[in-house]
């Protein structure tokens, strides 16, 4: 059967670098994005440059208008997917809960939650038939909180709760959903923050650096593979031991 994987958010980090890597394996990839097309088409174009099958298709994944189109438009140019990562997200700045508004609350949890669910939904519909593999994208911040980020860090924290009960929902079609939960990733999130943030973050690091999106993107490929045909509902941490 044709390996048809969705990425979301895939036009830079972690989502390029798995969106390449799945092309790679052999899976035709919808690289989604929200606004920067210009990189997503670059990524398209490169991978076909090596013989791939790509295409780019702008969504907002806090927006179910947009997600219901994203998977028609799959459906169209390949037929059901196969694969699923949920990568898009966003952590809706650093900010003090005293100072949280709901519409903060709203763009974080509509993306990182919400989305997820619906896409996860959309999913289901289409490998009910034939099984199928989805990996969500957490955070370690789910774990301790983050650092005036306990909004992002509540919105991952659902998601690998989510994927515990969902991931028994579908076993039975031959699903299997999974999480990995990045720690500290060399991707341009960390690059907007202050220089001395990411200096003092560099100190808390006990290889000495971040990590790569190529080292996550390996992990996400390898749970959509046969080869994790026995792993589902895990949350598996890549942290390089923080």
């Amino acid at each position: 059967m044709k390996k048809i994987a969705i990425v979301t958010g895939a036009s830079r980090g972690i989502g390029a670098a798995t969106a390449r890597h799945l092309a790679e394996q052999g899976y035709a990839v919808c690289v989604n994005y929200h606004s920067a097309k210009d990189k997503a088409d670059e990524l398209v174009q490169s991978i076909r440059d090596k013989n791939g099958e790509a295409i780019a298709v702008k969504a907002d994944m806090g927006s179910e208008a947009d997600i219901l189109q994203l998977f028609a438009a799959v459906d169209q140019e390949w037929g059901p997917l196969t694969a699923l990562v949920n990568n898009a997200g966003t952590n809706g700045g650093i900010c003090e809960v005293e100072n949280i508004t709901a519409e903060c609350l709203h763009t974080v949890f509509a993306t990182n939650v919400y989305g997820t669910f619906l896409a996860c939904r959309e999913a289901v519909k289409r490998m009910k038939a034939h099984g199928g593999a989805i990996v969500n994208v957490s955070s370690e911040a789910a774990k301790f909180g983050g650092n005036k980020l306990a909004h992002y860090a509540a919105s991952k924290a659902a998601i690998n709760t989510f994927t515990v009960g969902f991931a028994r929902e579908v076993a039975p079609y031959g699903i299997r959903v999974n999480t990995v939960s990045p720690g500290v990733i060399d991707t341009e999130i960390h690059h907007a923050s202050p220089p001395d943030r990411i200096a003092n973050l560099l100190k808390t690091l006990p290889m000495g650096r971040m990590g790569s999106p190529e080292e996550v993107a390996e992990m996400i490929a390898w749970l959509l593979s046969e080869k994790a045909s026995y792993v589902s509902g895990a949350v598996l941490p890549v942290t390089g031991s923080r």
